[in-house]
C-alpha cells in the first residue's frame, strides 16, 4: 500500500473514532418506572437524563395530606417518579383526560415534607423546577432517590411527551393538586440537582458564585471609587 493510501485509511479511521465518541457521548440515559437504586447509584448532579414509564404530579396538598395528616396515597410510588407541577387538563368527550400543559412548580415550597415523603413512599426521582434544601437532600442519600430540574417555560412541550393521561386521584384537590398519573417517554431533559451520594448542585453553585462575586465587587468598586 502506497503512502497516499495508508494516509487515506488512517484518516478515515480517526474520522470513524471522532464519529463514535461523538455518539457515545450523546447517548440518551433514560431512567424506566419502577426505578432500581442501581439506576441512581452512579448519577452525578450535573447529568442529564430522560424518564419512560410513570410521572405523576404531586404538590404540596397532596404532601401534606400524607406528611401532616398521615393520609395513604392513593398511588404506589415505591420505585416511582413524582413531578411538583400543577398542569392543565381537558376532559375528552369520552370521559378521558388529555394534557395541555404541564410545567415545573418550585421544588423549595416542598422542602419540609420531602425527605419524611421520600422515606415513608419510596419515590426514586423527583422533578420541579429550581434546586431544593438540605433536608430533600439528607431524605434523597439515605433512600437513594434523586431530584431533578426540569427547564422553565416549556409547560406546553412537557404535554407533548405524556402519551396518556392513565388515571387521577383526589380530583377533590382541584386540577393543579390533583394526583394526574402520566405515562411518558423519554420525559426531559431533566438535570440531575441532588444526587445519591448528598451532593447538591445549586448548593454547590451558590457556594462558587459566592466566592467567584467577592473579588468581583472588589474590582467593580475601585473602578468605580470617583462616585464615591
Amino acid at each position: 500500500m502506497g503512502a497516499p493510501a495508508r494516509q487515506d485509511t488512517h484518516q478515515r479511521r480517526h474520522v470513524l473514532r471522532n464519529s463514535v465518541a461523538r455518539r457515545s457521548r450523546t447517548v440518551k440515559k433514560i431512567l424506566t418506572t419502577p426505578i432500581k437504586d442501581a439506576d441512581l447509584e452512579s448519577l452525578n448532579v450535573g447529568d442529564v437524563v430522560y424518564l419512560t414509564g410513570r410521572l405523576i404530579t404531586c404538590r404540596d396538598v397532596a404532601h401534606r395530606r400524607l406528611i401532616e395528616q398521615g393520609r395513604e396515597l392513593p398511588v404506589n410510588l415505591e420505585g416511582g417518579a413524582i413531578f411538583h407541577a400543577g398542569p392543565i387538563v381537558r376532559k375528552k368527550d369520552d370521559g378521558n383526560f388529555e394534557m395541555v400543559s404541564i410545567g415545573p412548580t418550585t421544588s423549595m415550597r416542598m422542602e419540609k415534607f420531602e425527605r419524611e415523603f421520600i422515606k415513608q413512599t419510596g419515590v426514586k426521582l423527583i422533578v420541579g423546577k429550581g434546586g431544593m434544601g438540605p433536608e430533600t437532600t439528607a431524605g434523597c442519600q439515605e433512600n437513594k432517590a434523586v431530584h431533578a430540574i426540569f427547564p422553565g417555560g416549556c409547560a406546553v412541550l412537557a404535554a407533548t411527551l405524556v402519551e396518556e393521561i392513565e388515571g387521577a386521584e383526589w380530583q377533590d384537590l382541584g386540577m393543579p393538586e390533583t394526583l394526574w398519573i402520566n405515562r411518558v417517554r423519554e420525559f426531559g431533559p431533566l438535570i440531575i440537582s441532588i444526587d445519591t451520594k448528598g451532593n447538591n448542585l445549586m448548593q454547590q453553585n451558590k457556594a462558587n458564585f459566592k466566592d467567584k462575586k467577592k473579588p468581583v465587587l472588589e474590582r467593580i468598586s475601585k473602578q468605580l471609587s470617583f462616585i464615591r
